[in-house]
């Protein structure tokens, strides 16, 4: 329902703009620009899933080698007493567990391309323990608002993409983006526990809530006393240490409990590829609103208006410029990633603005596409609370941000 809500919104409030603009600046190629959008989003859609078919298709094969040889299960105990009390609807010793801490550690390495389809595969396990398949459970909820916070120790892309364009330290955003993206997974968790009536202040709770709190200050630790230039180096080594650390991993005690690893590979490569297809029409639908609603004009009014009512309440405004990238952000992984890019070249990638939008950038993510691609997967239509649980975890990091960036960089 939400979902529906805003899909239609986008729609109607970029027609209205581009009409005031039609009438009253006599923007003759407004719609021109909107009618042009609808198709390059189109495209981008099909090739965004063309592109995720490869992966899919991995990871799932490397998940089917783990399920088998009993490290999945193995790494879901760890968390099993944690998990429980976040997601009570699964039973104790269903294999989801792992393919959750799975994609939850690729997103705090700042993974991408192996976040993605981790996620799916514990959507669609999900969706088994699912008793109204129309309808988004708790427990799919509270995966996918966690996933939308955006929780990331390594940003490793926003890195490459500072010394892409010429920052004299590409890591100095390292620190402001780990904080704020922590502020915005622990809004995302609280705003699911009220909405779910999850007890956060459960002992079990406190002591995993403590102990993630304590390696990411751990982490803050180690990483402020290294060297400036050695900050990138090292953090992209051990993600990329790690990833590939597991897959050696899952196959080496695969082979030790005498698993055909080939064959366990295939069987799980094979749901890579529908998985795909699946999510063409929903990924298409939402990327054709979002492209339509940046193509209207409507996100730079809406930032100019927040400029000017900031401005009028007497606080500094040099933030505003980086707000593109904010706003953005909860629409499209790309859109915001190219509002980023955009403000490192105007106002210069060591800039408060360069830093700001690099910040935000890294502090939540792609709220909208995550819902449209995990939920279409599954062919969940009614949503309920992911929508408003998901932007308020987003809300959190961009204040966050805002207020990092000022202490680090004003």
């Amino acid at each position: 329902m939400a979902l529906n809500v805003i899909w239609i919104a986008f729609f109607l409030i970029a027609f209205g703009v581009a009409a005031v603009k039609l009438v009253v600046f006599h923007d003759t190629g407004i719609f021109t620009e909107m009618v042009n959008s609808t198709f390059e989003m189109a495209r981008t859609g099909f090739e965004i899933s063309l592109g995720l078919t490869g992966v899919l298709t991995l990871w799932m094969g490397l998940m089917r080698v783990g399920e088998s040889g009993g490290m999945v299960a193995a790494l879901a105990k760890v968390v099993r007493p944690f998990f429980r009390r976040l997601f009570p609807e699964i039973p104790a010793e269903h294999p989801v567990f792992g393919s959750i801490i799975m994609n939850f550690a690729a997103n705090m390495l700042g993974l991408d391309n192996a976040a993605t389809p981790l996620g799916l595969k514990a959507m669609q396990e999900l969706q088994e323990l699912n008793p109204d398949k129309d309808t988004a459970s708790n427990a799919q909820i509270t995966f996918l608002v966690l996933n939308t916070s955006g929780l990331t120790v390594i940003p490793i892309s926003i890195m490459v993409y500072r010394a892409q364009m010429g920052a004299a330290n590409p890591s100095d955003v390292f620190l402001p983006i780990l904080l704020a993206t922590f502020f915005s997974s622990l809004a995302g968790l609280v705003a699911v526990a009220v909405a779910q009536r999850i007890n956060l202040l459960d002992r079990v709770v406190l002591a995993y809530l403590g102990g993630l709190t304590g390696a990411i200050a751990l982490t803050l630790w180690y990483f402020a006393r290294l060297p400036e230039d050695r900050v990138e180096v090292v953090s992209t080594l051990v993600a990329n240490v790690m990833l590939f650390g597991i897959i050696a991993l899952f196959i080496a005690v695969a082979m030790v409990r005498r698993v055909n690893v080939y064959e366990a590979f295939i069987e799980g490569a094979k749901e890579g590829f529908p998985v795909a297809v699946k999510i063409i029409p929903y990924l298409v639908a939402i990327l054709v609103a979002i492209g339509v609603f940046r193509a209207s004009g409507t996100l730079d009014l809406l930032v100019a208006g927040i400029g000017r009512g900031f401005a009028a309440l007497g606080f500094d405004t040099d933030f505003v410029q980086a707000l593109p990238t904010a706003l953005m952000k909860p629409l499209s992984g790309s859109g915001a990633r190219g509002m980023m890019v955009d403000a490192m070249q105007t106002y210069g990638a060591d800039s408060f603005v360069g830093r700001l939008a690099s910040t935000f950038q890294g502090s939540t993510d792609t709220t909208f596409y995550i819902i449209a691609l995990y939920f279409g997967s599954v062919s969940v239509r009614k949503t309920r609370h992911a929508v408003p649980c998901g932007l308020i975890a987003d809300g959190a990091g961009i204040v966050a941000a805002i207020f990092i960036a000022y202490l680090f960089f004003h």
